[in-house]
Parts: structure tokens; sequence; C-alpha cells
């Protein structure tokens, strides 16, 4: 682009919406008005939708093509793009429950702290060396460049009336890819494609932000966090500097390996700040299990309690619990990178006083492809966050 068509372009910030960290999908139909609802309202109207579907209501073949000029999804059930929608909107991008520390953790001091805290910090120095990123301190990457493939799953719904319970949904997925950029600190873009959807996401180190065609453009509120796909293996040094302030909880067998488990939560004050309309985040958790044995990180969960106030008062919890399994550990220029894990995903929809109740179970399986250190060229400004672009010819 030359210099005289940058001097007539002028940036405007774009107004973001809160983004709602669940199953942000719309209805039937994507009408232009329905973006100023609330997201929460949108889950209620799909759960509405669930209960009244007969029979199963599975995802589409994995045969559709990510990308062609015929992939407009007009081939798509309203209730299978709903399907698809509610896996991107759980899985595609989440966030951790905390942000990142950007104080060193070698630089933590552990006198006068908790048993639980110390005990921690000694086995995250042990999942450094492990890693060999205790070897890469003085000459660290400064970016990141990761590729990949994911098939996204939805098993089954579960809704329960209170004297009954129905079943929808068969175990069907859609084949995706994702391209990942990171640079440090804290800033990071994501493209995931599946089914010729795509959802964007990014954080330029202060605001995180995501894009959906079905919900435009959303800001995460409350602290800047980072990308849970990030820190499941993919960047042990953020992966460290996340549990930097863990509580060890103990032990618990994982397969065949014995871990040690490590808890971070979302303080109080972090959660009001992340609380949208009539939706109130309860409490975000995370765990991470690092092997006795190998020292790395080889599962992780995380649970997300939010309550939701409706007009007519029926008050509704929506949990949401996240457990990856992580592995095929490989070295990429001296540090272990997982290449490939699995993710289970539950969301549980619970009434204060009703009896009524669903439980939906999603799977994502992802696979590493590529991973690429300090890649020339990369600098702040692939991060910004998105902005609507006019021409103003008389502009300086």
């Amino acid at each position: 682009m030359s210099s005289r068509s940058r001097r007539s372009q002028r940036w405007c910030p774009q107004p973001l919406t809160p983004l709602m960290e669940g199953p942000d999908l719309f209805g039937v139909e994507d009408h232009e008005g329905s973006k100023k609802e609330s997201s929460w309202e949108v889950i209620r109207e799909w759960f509405k939708i669930q209960r009244n579907v007969p029979g199963g209501n599975s995802l589409i073949s994995s045969s559709i093509p990510l990308y062609g000029p015929n992939n407009n999804n007009n081939n798509l059930s309203p209730a299978k793009m709903q399907d698809l929608r509610l896996l991107l909107g759980v899985l595609g991008c989440p966030l951790a429950p905390i942000p990142i520390s950007n104080k060193p953790i070698s630089h933590l001091h552990i006198k006068d702290i908790p048993l639980e805290t110390s005990t921690a910090y000694y086995i995250i120095q042990q999942y450094l060396a492990a890693t060999g990123c205790s070897k890469q301190q003085k000459n660290s990457a400064k970016n990141m460049y990761t590729s990949g493939m994911v098939k996204l799953i939805r098993c089954e719904t579960e809704i329960s009336t209170g004297k009954n319970v129905r079943t929808t949904g068969s175990r069907s997925g859609e084949n995706g890819c994702f391209v990942l950029w990171q640079m440090s600190p804290g800033m990071w873009s994501l493209e995931l494609a599946v089914a010729g959807n795509k959802v964007v996401a990014g954080s330029d180190g202060k605001i995180v932000w995501r894009h959906t065609p079905w919900l435009g453009t959303h800001a995460a509120k409350g602290p800047q966090r980072p990308l849970r796909r990030i820190i499941q293996g993919l960047d042990p040094k953020s992966t460290s500097s996340l549990f930097a302030k863990a509580q060890c909880l103990g032990e618990k067998r994982i397969g065949d390996d014995e871990c040690f488990v490590l808890k971070v939560a979302a303080d109080r004050a972090a959660v009001i700040e992340r609380n949208e309309g009539p939706a109130e985040v309860i409490r975000h958790v995370l765990y991470g299990y690092f092997s006795q044995k190998s020292g790395l990180l080889i599962y992780m969960e995380d649970s997300h309690l939010t309550r939701v106030h409706s007009p007519d008062n029926d008050t509704v919890y929506w949990e949401t619990t996240i457990g990856s399994s992580i592995g095929d550990y490989r070295d990429v220029d001296g540090v272990l990178i997982a290449h490939q894990g699995r993710t289970v995903a539950t969301v549980f929809r619970f009434g204060e006083t009703s009896m009524q109740h669903s439980r939906t179970r999603m799977e994502e399986i992802w696979t590493i492809h590529d991973v690429v250190f300090n890649v020339p060229g990369l600098s702040i400004d692939s991060f910004i966050p998105p902005a609507d672009i006019f021409d103003t010819p008389g502009s300086p």
C-alpha cells in the first residue's frame, strides 16, 4: 500500500460489546437487529430449541469443505448450524481464568509464603526444566507461529424435566484448522475455521476480542487473560507464568501417571468485572496436572460458573467444565511443545428452583502441525484490535 493511500485512510475504534464466555450462538435466523440482544438471551433461546427438537440433533458430516465459492452454509439445517456454533462458542477460543504474571517466575521469593504456594513454585521450576525453558531464559523467543488441525464433536445433550430424561444428538463431528500468532508480552491472534465458519480472536496485550459471523465483534470484560489454547502445552513459559502463584492441592492419578495438582482461581474482584448485564460470574478455577515422572503438564481442567437472572425471576446457572489431555511433546528449537491433545467440555444448565436441567457434552481433538519461533517481520501492528477503515480523501 502506498504512503498516499495510507494517509487517505483513518482508523476508527469500533465499539465492542462484552464477550460472553460460553455457548454464544444465535437462533434459527440471523437477523441484524438481534446482534443487539444479550448473549445470554440467545443461550436461553438455544435451550428452548433443544428442548423442543424431536429425536436426534447431530452435526453435519465431515465431507463439507472448509472453503469454497458455494459454501455459504445454506445447506445446513438450523439445528445442525446451532450445534456447530455451540461448539465454536465453547471450544473455539476460551480464556484462562486469570492474567499471566508479568513478574519472572525465577524472581519469586518463597520465604514467608504458604507451604502450598512454595510447593507449587518448586513444581513449576521442575516443569520449566523438563520443557527446556530453563536453558532458554536469556535467548527466549520473542514471538511464535503455530498451525494445526481440529475436529469438533457434539456427542449428546441430555434434557431432564424432573420425571423424564431425554437424550438427543449423536457422535459426529467437523474437521477444521487454525493458525495462531503470539508475541510477548500478551499479544496473540487466532483464526479457527470449521465447516465454512470462522472464529477470529486476538489480544493486543490490553484488550481481548473475538469475532464470529453470527455475533460480530465482542470484547472480553475484566482483566486481560491468555488464550487457553496457548497454555495447554503450546507455550511452556506462559503456562509457568500462569501458575506462578498457584496452590498445590496434592496428588492425583491421571491415566498411568501420578500427578501434582496445582490450582489457580480468579479472585472475587476479577470475576465481578466480568459480569455482563443479567449474567453474573460466580467463579472460574483452573487445575493443572503435572506428571511426577516427566515433570510435564499432561492434563488441565477449568470450571466456569455463571448465574443468569431472567426478567421472569427464573434464575438459571450455567456451568462450563473443560478438561484437556495433553501429550506428544516434541522438541522445537530446544523447547518441548505438546503436539496433540483431546478436550472434553460439558455445559450444564440448571435452575435455582426448577427441576429442569440440561447437560451437553462436546469434544475437540487437536493436532499441531507446525511451530516456528522468532518469525521475521512480525510486529505489534499484527495485533491491532478490529476497527472500521474508510476513505477520507481530505484527511492528512
